[in-house]
């Protein structure tokens, strides 16, 4: 990584603390993907992404705030990335996946709270996080009792606006998620002292639309037999998806696209034939949480898709980018996002269905439902969902996890002996 301290230093971050981070880092990412044979050469690109992950992008945000832009750091999928672009504004990623962020997140927050939660609240403690200490406003949503009580911290170091979100999918539901998304508007409005228009909007949403196509034609290269990418590769795309400028993700993606749609024809596949291929369904895996995966593709398996919020929650269904009223395109924002089947809904059989129909266009061998240690969420729905999958004849290992490594040999055992038996 480049030197970025002084950038580090303005942002009022512990350099002592995060150069410990910015060791690390690089051994895990060589370890996982660079040891990786026969990736495809525009993968260099995220490579980069990742070598420069608190410099080159944090520095661009950085340089937008000084042109008068605002920046609004979030933390969820059911978040709508287009007001805030609609606003000329910008928005990006603060998910935490990595195991040092926790402690300092215990510091405030019960032990026993699922690790995402713990690792973005001590990522801004303990200012560890570039993101974290750029982002203008935070905005945050009610997807867990968790997030909730995390977001009155946070709310105390910097401005949080909170997007409180149905728990169910009847129509007053629907219009309950619009009006929230139009008391979002009103927020970042003022904030920016920008109008959200029509026009401003039908831009922005086919800004969001164009990635969520880039990274829909990339899952869909996952269906071949011949399998032209790794799932590590395609989890590093997708978390990377969360915090980088859009445009530029959504051209660079498609150019990697191009190059796998010559390695289809030309029957390149980067595992032997028969491996056996896996969906992870389950609780978000945010950068670098890269352990599952890592498991899976080292332990005989291929992972060809994530029914998660860094897998299809991300990028399925588009918003309808037909509609010219401010009203028609906010209506239509609610139904895209309420269309997400997470474990925050009830009921949702929806997500039943998604997992059942992912099986199926990824000719998948098996499933492994991971969930977060203490995310009582998708614990609790994991007995519905792995219950539904031994009913279909898909088979299934459910497993929970945190961001440590103290299970990865408990991890790789119970994996490959699933794998094995997939095989039988």
């Amino acid at each position: 990584m480049a030197d970025y301290r002084e950038m580090w230093k303005s942002l009022g971050m512990d350099l002592e603390t995060h150069d410990v981070l910015c060791d690390v880092l690089p051994v895990a990412f060589t370890d996982v993907y660079l040891s990786q044979e026969n990736r495809p050469e525009n993968m260099g690109y995220y490579d980069f992404v990742v070598s420069e992950i608190h410099g080159v992008r944090p520095a661009e945000l950085i340089e937008a705030q000084k042109n008068g832009k605002k920046v609004f750091g979030t933390f969820c999928i059911f978040v709508p990335d287009e007001i805030i672009f609609g606003a000329d504004a910008i928005a990006t990623g603060l998910c935490g996946g990595s195991q040092f962020w926790v402690p300092g997140g215990e510091k405030v927050l019960p032990t026993n709270t699922c690790p995402l939660i713990k690792a973005s609240v001590g990522a801004r403690l303990d200012r560890t996080c570039p993101f974290f200490r750029i982002a203008d406003m935070y905005i945050g949503e009610t997807t867990c009792d968790g997030k909730k009580k995390a977001w009155e911290i946070l709310g105390e170091d910097v401005p949080m606006h909170v997007m409180d979100l149905p728990q169910m999918k009847r129509r007053k539901d629907y219009k309950a998620w619009a009006e929230e998304i139009m008391t979002l508007k009103a927020t970042v409005e003022e904030f920016t002292g920008n109008k959200v228009d029509s026009e401003s909007l039908k831009s922005s949403i086919k800004l969001i639309n164009d990635k969520r196509r880039a990274l829909a034609r990339l899952s869909e290269f996952r269906k071949n037999k011949n399998i032209p990418i790794s799932g590590k590769d395609c989890l590093l795309i997708s978390q990377i998806a969360f915090y980088d400028d859009p445009t530029r993700f959504a051209q660079m993606t498609n150019a990697l696209c191009d190059e796998l749609d010559q390695r289809v024809k030309d029957n390149v596949s980067v595992f032997p034939a028969g491996t056996k291929r896996i969906l992870i369904a389950g609780t978000p895996l945010a950068i670098p949480n890269w352990k599952l995966h890592n498991i899976v593709e080292t332990s005989g398996g291929a992972v060809v898709c994530e029914e998660m919020c860094t897998g299809t929650r991300y990028f399925e269904n588009l918003v309808d980018e037909s509609k010219e009223t401010l009203e028609e395109q906010v209506d239509a924002l609610a139904e895209r996002y309420m269309g997400i089947n997470c474990a925050c809904f009830t009921p949702n059989n929806a997500r039943i269905d998604d997992i059942i129909r992912l099986c199926k266009e990824y000719d998948v061998d098996g499933v492994i439902d991971v969930n977060l240690k203490f995310c009582n969420l998708y614990d609790t729905e994991g007995f519905i969902v792995e219950r539904a999958l031994k009913d279909a004849g898909i088979p299934v290992l459910g497993i929970e996890t945190d961001y440590t490594d103290s299970d990865v040999q408990q991890l790789r055992t119970r994996i490959g002996a699933f794998i094995e038996m997939l095989g039988e």
